[in-house]
């Protein structure tokens, strides 16, 4: 008889009580501790998770400011040093280092012995590539063991990662790729997505002509594994060194905060950030985050070995990076390489869980978007296979809504799964972001569960709701604040000399004075700016525990998770020149289905006509991605402007969410003040249609 799973927090519990004489009578004095008590609580993380360095760090976090705060100096660790430390273990255990498949249905299995010498081979190629530790290696590559490869070899030799999916647009990528300028470039021949095969090689050759910095380049061979190209290395030559020099092979140790990869998020102007985020940090935090709060089993605990998890993504996600941290702690990573939902000739929402039940998924994570689709197509858990070894759900990208989770519990009830509580499966609904890869919101395994809500904020993240005024909120939206820092907030922005982009982004809206202990608490308050995350968010009251993300309070576009700047969308749209000027607005709100209205200006003389839209469409669909292709392109006299030029994306997207006019902007701030009747109107047509 399988003994009962003890979930990880509990472990960490007991750890506290045993070792630290330590106990708290519920998760909120917990959570309180864990924000108020840094350096004890980021101690005992490091601690229980036995994270390992060869030098001694003196102090935890030495600089408690935002931006600029300092950890664990001293210490010396390597993300795939923690990641290969599981090989023995894990491989006596049996298990995989990761289970994959596409969309042809193949499907491969990594054992750790082999990503060990295939970390190792792939990263003596790099060095014998000439690069050395702060060097940025590039990747344009899809969700597959190859990558997962690659990027531990590269943060092996003290290189700098950063990748884009194949589904992006060639500028799109150059737009993030020119500001690093990376020294080394992989990418795959091409991808088969919604049933169709797209070659690759067109972009990677263009990508090597405008890359000036890149001095090496690796072909992976998706579509045809024997693909070549002249003055291109291969992958398979590249990653098969097997003799005593791999297994000799060591990651570097490295500072705890050296740059691990760099990552982007979008504002509403300017290129992409460029985000650097360091190794110590992300063990630290996805460590805490996929054992404590999504219970994703690891060595750590008593008969973990055997978790499966997946979570679906695409590699310009960054749930991407969360997957790949399953490694850190020794699970199986399960992943699936495709579109979840079949192709556009043939829908199919059970490709994802007819994968899990073929692959045992213990752990079963994807966009908010997927349950909703999944719950219109009505599928059948009977169309699905055998999913009673899934112990959790995950959810993330965009709010749920409560109807979805609730669809998604009784599918799983009519599945045979009705987990170890009462209210049925387990939900593991998080909230986080690129910028920081992590989460501030998540869920807890011993905690009761409300369909619609997030259960808790997270350990060590001091996350409030603020009004305009910067007090603090409980049962009303506020902005997202967090007056603590983490340990994977961006070292700095690429680039970024002076620190202004980053402070802007971040920092600007509460500046040094408005920072407090959280909850109310009487210490003294955080030093320097607060963190404003640009989500609206409800923070429970006792009465009403758990929190809600109402969606993005500024205008950044968030599609299925994956963020992009409106200036990158407009940069495709304007380039037509029957297009004067455009807005576009992403209506992604408590729970409601992603809604993204475009409006453009036209030549005089010039009529949306489909023909039009068809060209408006393609140019997004290069340029950015297809799932940034709006819902509606609707054709206006006018794009409302402040007096200083600049366009009103937020004012516009309050309004069409149902504020009130005069609500949202001042006329009298407005150069051109007498277009608002139309949008006016177009609001409320758009709430008739969508009541």
């Amino acid at each position: 008889m399988q003994a009962p799973h003890i979930p990880q927090i509990r472990l960490y519990q007991d750890w506290l009580r045993a070792e630290r004489g330590l106990h708290f009578g519920d998760y909120d004095a917990l959570w309180r501790w864990s924000t108020t008590e840094l350096d004890v609580f980021w101690q005992s993380i490091w601690e229980f998770f036995d994270i390992q360095s060869p030098t001694p760090h003196f102090g935890v976090l030495a600089k408690n400011v935002m931006p600029g705060a300092q950890w664990f100096p001293g210490a010396q660790l390597n993300y795939a040093r923690q990641v290969l430390r599981h090989v023995a273990g894990a491989d006596a255990a049996g298990m995989p280092a990761i289970v994959a498949r596409n969309e042809r249905g193949e499907q491969r299995e990594l054992s750790w012995p082999a990503l060990q010498q295939q970390v190792a081979a792939f990263a003596l190629h790099l060095r014998a590539a000439g690069v050395q530790s702060g060097d940025r290696v590039a990747a344009y590559l899809p969700n597959t063991p190859e990558t997962a490869v690659a990027f531990l070899a590269t943060v092996a030799v003290g290189g700098v990662w950063s990748i884009c999916a194949p589904d992006m647009g060639t500028q799109a990528v150059l737009d993030r790729f020119r500001q690093i300028e990376p020294k080394v470039l992989i990418g795959v021949d091409g991808v088969v997505h919604g049933g169709r095969a797209y070659d690759r090689l067109p972009v990677l050759a263009q990508l090597r002509e405008s890359l000036p910095s890149v001095r090496h380049a690796v072909v992976v061979g998706n579509l045809d594994a024997s693909v070549s190209i002249a003055g291109w290395a291969d992958w398979a030559s590249a990653s098969s060194q097997n003799d005593a020099e791999t297994a000799a092979f060591e990651p570097l140790w490295l500072p705890f905060d050296h740059p691990i990869w760099i990552v982007y998020s979008s504002g509403t102007t300017g290129l992409p950030k460029p985000i650097v985020h360091g190794h110590g940090g992300m063990v630290l935090v996805q460590m805490a985050l996929g054992a404590l709060h999504n219970d994703v089993g690891c060595s750590y605990a008593p008969n973990s070995w055997g978790e499966r998890y997946h979570w679906y993504s695409s590699t310009g996600w960054v749930m991407w990076n969360a997957q790949m941290a399953g490694l850190l702690s020794g699970t199986t990573c399960v992943i699936y390489d495709g579109n979840p939902g079949g192709s556009k000739d043939q829908p199919d929402w059970t490709v994802l869980w007819r994968f899990a039940a073929d692959t045992g998924t213990t752990f079963f994570g994807a966009g908010a978007a997927f349950y909703a689709n999944c719950m219109k197509a009505d599928i059948a858990p009977a169309q699905c296979g055998d999913l009673t070894r899934i112990r959790a759900l995950g959810s993330t990208g965009s709010p749920l809504s409560a109807e979805v989770q609730q669809w998604g519990t009784r599918f799983m009830a009519r599945a045979g799964v009705d987990g170890e509580r009462p209210d049925g499966i387990w939900w593991a609904n998080i909230s986080g972001g690129t910028d920081f890869a992590g989460a501030f919101l998540g869920g807890n395994r011993e905690l009761p569960q409300t369909p619609g809500r997030m259960q808790c904020r997270m350990l060590g993240a001091a996350v409030e709701a603020w009004d305009a005024q910067g007090r603090p909120v409980l049962d009303a939206v506020g902005e997202l604040v967090c007056t603590q820092p983490l340990p994977s907030m961006p070292l700095y922005l690429w680039g970024d000399d002076s620190g202004e982009r980053y402070v802007s982004s971040y920092f600007d809206s509460f500046p040094p004075g408005h920072g407090r202990q959280p909850g109310g608490g009487d210490g003294p308050p955080a030093m320097g700016a607060v963190w404003r995350h640009g989500d609206w968010i409800e923070i429970g009251g006792p009465a009403h525990p758990g929190c809600v993300i109402y969606g993005r309070s500024d205008a950044t576009l968030n599609r299925h998770g994956l963020r992009m700047g409106t200036s990158e969308l407009y940069s495709a749209v304007e380039a037509l020149p029957e297009v004067l000027d455009s807005l576009v607005v992403d209506l992604e709100y408590l729970g409601r289905e992603s809604f993204m209205p475009l409006f453009v200006v036209l030549r005089a003389g010039v009529v949306l006509d489909d023909a039009l839209r068809a060209r408006l469409t393609a140019a997004i669909r290069t340029a950015l991605s297809p799932r940034f292709v709006p819902d509606a392109i609707v054709q206006v006299a006018q794009v409302p402007r402040t007096l200083s030029g600049k366009k009103q994306e937020l004012p516009i997207k309050k309004l069409l969410l149902g504020q009130p006019l005069d609500k949202v902007l001042n006329r009298d701030a407005m150069a051109n003040p007498e277009c608002l009747d139309w949008y006016v109107a177009y609001a409320a047509e758009h709430a008739a249609r969508h009541a």
